[in-house]
């Protein structure tokens, strides 16, 4: 690393480390991760995360404890539909394995070793019966026993904890009113608690860098509707589509996205949420709410949604028909079927640029980084276009510009076509950012 890299990494990330500040992520961390050699890293990494103000709830896996401690016992374990079966006379076996890790991830959650990212870190860690379940019951004749589902997350004590700065462990146990134990999926515990707490995220790990194409390359982002239909044509199968269904069943129910990431590769966890490429696959929720290419029966929404702003001045008034002809460079941020925000991509191949034009967010909905997003979509259009600028003219909104990394510049410095249509009358400052 040149002397001067990590400064350049640093300023980059401090966006993330304040967007994440008091944000509730999810963690779920299988049992082959925490035997794993790169897990006292993940163990660094998630005490540098509680140290920025993340707060943090973790659901951790035991499969391979659990089979070890059955083996040890001379016990035959069984599996279907993917879970684990729990006969009541192996119920004590299982708590047994879960109640030993549980201690293990806090004694390594405790640690402050002189030299290491844990020195001082004075580190609260909790557990409890915060997860409520049933039992799965009998399913193709087969009786599940002690294997259960989740039922109901005790929302205010997680969130009271996580109020004082806690990081809250959840171990694959679920309890019932009447007192059973339950071994649970931690794939479904990790997802029905990000689900229940409103997370902005949920960090799934797994051994590979993320979900792969059948070529091995990495799929860097899908939407919740795209994973659906590649769990249901079987593109995905066994643990890895388990892992992706937990993903997309919490996109759903109102988490912002879901990352798959790896517990091999040191520094994933830290590289997916405070770099703008990431590490693994993003999962985004798309039933709700999405930011996505313009559609022709999206202009009667554009126009109702500039309309007032060009009445302002603050954006150059547009027609219907000319909306018709330019939509497919529209970008458009769509909530429960309403356009909430725009912006369009103009390219200038020759200079190598774009200019980021008519962007708009529904009075309503700003201040939720709904521009930010947009705004985001449009630099990923333009960089897949080979442009290595975006320029953008304003003349009331400079300053949120200027503090998302636009630079000021001059008229003369716009591409020659546009110079040649530059209105001397609006007066209209330039802005350029690198991309």
């Amino acid at each position: 690393m040149k002397s001067n890299d990590w400064l350049h990494g640093f300023r980059h990330s401090s966006p993330y480390i304040n967007a994440h500040r008091g944000r509730t992520v999810v963690l779920t961390i299988p049992g082959d991760a925490i035997e794993h050699g790169n897990f006292i890293n993940i163990i660094h990494d998630i005490a540098l995360l509680s140290s920025l103000g993340v707060k943090l709830v973790v659901a951790f896996g035991a499969r391979p404890q659990i089979q070890a401690r059955l083996d040890g016992a001379g016990v035959e374990s069984s599996f279907a539909r993917g879970l684990r079966i729990t006969p009541e006379q192996q119920l004590p076996m299982v708590m047994e394995a879960i109640g030993g890790l549980r201690a293990y991830l806090e004694s390594r959650l405790s640690m402050g070793l002189v030299n290491s990212p844990m020195h001082n870190a004075r580190i609260r860690v909790s557990s409890g019966n915060y997860v409520a379940a049933r039992p799965v019951g009998v399913l193709d004749g087969i009786d599940f026993g002690h294997t259960g589902k989740v039922r109901r997350i005790d929302v205010a004590g997680i969130e009271k904890l996580l109020e004082l700065g806690h990081i809250v462990l959840l171990p694959p146990l679920g309890y019932s009113p009447t007192g059973d134990a339950f071994n649970l999926s931690y794939e479904d515990v990790g997802s029905q608690v990000a689900a229940a707490l409103q997370a902005e995220k949920l960090m799934v790990f797994i051994d590979d860098q993320g979900l792969l194409e059948e070529d091995g390359s990495l799929i860097r982002e899908l939407s919740a509707r795209q994973a659906s239909e590649r769990l249901a044509a079987g593109v995905v199968t066994g643990h890895d589509a388990a892992l992706l269904r937990a993903a997309c069943d919490a996109c759903v129910k109102g988490v912002r996205r879901a990352h798959i990431i790896s517990y091999v590769d040191d520094g994933a966890l830290l590289e997916e949420m405070f770099t703008r490429d990431g590490s693994g696959t993003l999962v985004s929720g798309d039933n709700y709410e999405q930011i996505r290419q313009a559609r022709v029966e999206d202009i009667g929404g554009i126009l109702e949604l500039i309309q007032p702003l060009e009445e302002q001045g603050i954006l150059v008034r547009r027609s219907r028909e000319m909306l018709e002809t330019e939509i497919d460079r529209f970008v458009v941020a769509e909530r429960d079927g309403t356009i909430v925000g725009c912006a369009a991509l103009y390219s200038y191949p020759e200079e190598a640029s774009g200019e980021l034009s008519c962007f708009a967010v529904d009075p309503s909905y700003r201040r939720a980084g709904r521009g930010d997003e947009i705004l985001a979509m449009v630099e990923k259009l333009a960089r897949a276009q080979g442009l290595h600028k975006l320029f953008v003219l304003t003349t009331q909104t400079e300053h949120w510009f200027r503090e998302r990394g636009f630079q000021t510049s001059t008229v003369q410095s716009l591409p020659g076509p546009k110079l040649a249509s530059y209105n001397t009358q609006r007066n209209s400052k330039v802005f350029y950012k690198a991309l």
